[in-house]
């Protein structure tokens, strides 16, 4: 059974390369990444990261219809 290593966000930041904490935030409020609380802290489990470092950092892409 392996254990899935938990990073704050700061320290997710850090670990996807040195991205903003704002960047972190922001794919949590999207979906992008999916956090696991501890008590009151909100936490990232290692392997969503690496999840987000294989899609190579990029949002879904939305389609839309511009032909009116």
């Amino acid at each position: 059974m392996s254990v899935d290593k938990l990073h704050s966000v700061k320290g997710s930041a850090e670990f996807l390369g040195g991205l903003s904490e704002y960047t972190i935030q922001a794919w949590l409020s999207s979906g992008k990444l999916m956090r696991t609380k501890v008590g009151s802290r909100t936490m990232i489990r290692e392997s969503e990261l690496l999840k987000a470092m294989n899609d190579g950092g990029k949002s879904p892409m939305v389609r839309r219809n511009l032909s009116k």
